[in-house]
């Protein structure tokens, strides 16, 4: 484990939320994967196609327009596209990976975009819709969306319904929340949370286990990913770290429908 990059991501996260720089924290999660990975490196590719980008804007700087000439440069010049037959790639999940093989999946594409966007002065937030992320210009009366995942393509209202028919194999009515815009917190845990999953299917608890510590990072004392990691734990063999986190979780959250079942755990610990 690369303790640089834990160390900086630490760091990185203890900043108010509008001050954390999304990129440099997404580049310190990699670093614990690629502990010689430049980080600054990958910031001034960031900076470059956003530099490219703005030297095809047109004059008149409406956001419509910006946001067809980031996808035309990422998607059409460059050649981002989502990853639909590696989707569970872990190198998705990492920003320099999708950087290099411009490829990743709907967070990660997401977090490329919103750097350039940024950049160029267009702000914008990142959409937690189920199932799938998207993201939007902060632009008064505009409910436009983008979907850095499938080229980059500007979506309305109806598509956003259309897209949760998709997610859901049925008609669902949009709600308010599923196009809440996430705070930099939230949007990295989503980060971690699809890594660690990503990591628990292919039973690799050891690197599943980091990831949980830096979810926990982000959100201390959560208590179901306490749970979550407590079972990493005991099942990479680590006993007093699982018993510390499920005596946590059942602390904070003692009528939990599982907290019989954690008890039995600790309890079969102690025989």
């Amino acid at each position: 484990m690369d303790l640089a990059g834990r160390r900086l991501f630490g760091e990185e996260i203890q900043r108010p939320d509008q001050a954390i720089n999304l990129e440099r924290a997404a580049l310190y999660i990699a670093l614990e994967e690629y502990p010689d990975l430049d980080v600054d490196a990958c910031i001034k590719a960031l900076d470059e196609m956003a530099a490219a980008v703005k030297e095809r804007l047109p004059a008149e700087l409406y956001p419509l327009k910006i946001l067809k000439t980031i996808q035309q440069y990422l998607y059409d010049d460059l050649g981002y596209s989502g990853n639909r037959t590696e989707y569970y790639d872990p190198r998705n999940s990492f920003l320099n990976d999708v950087i290099d093989r411009r490829t990743g999946i709907p967070i990660t594409l997401s977090m490329v975009y919103l750097a350039i966007a940024r950049r160029i002065g267009l702000p914008m937030v990142g959409i937690n819709m189920p199932g799938h992320f998207l993201i939007r210009p902060i632009a008064e009366d505009m409910e436009i969306f983008v979907d850095p995942f499938h080229g980059g393509e500007i979506l309305f209202l109806q598509d956003c319904e259309e897209l949760l028919v998709k997610v859901f194999n049925r008609r669902v009515e949009l709600q308010p929340e599923y196009l809440a815009p996430v705070s930099n917190r939230q949007l990295l845990g989503r980060l971690l949370t699809n890594l660690k999953v990503i990591y628990i299917n292919q039973r690799n608890f050891s690197k599943a286990v980091q990831v949980s510590e830096r979810i926990l990072l982000v959100f201390p004392d959560t208590p179901l990913e306490l749970r979550d990691r407590g079972v990493l734990y005991y099942r990479s063999d680590r006993l007093a770290e699982a018993r510390q986190d499920f005596e946590r979780y059942l602390e904070l959250a003692p009528l939990a429908e599982d907290a019989q079942f954690i008890q039995g755990i600790l309890d079969e610990m102690s025989e």
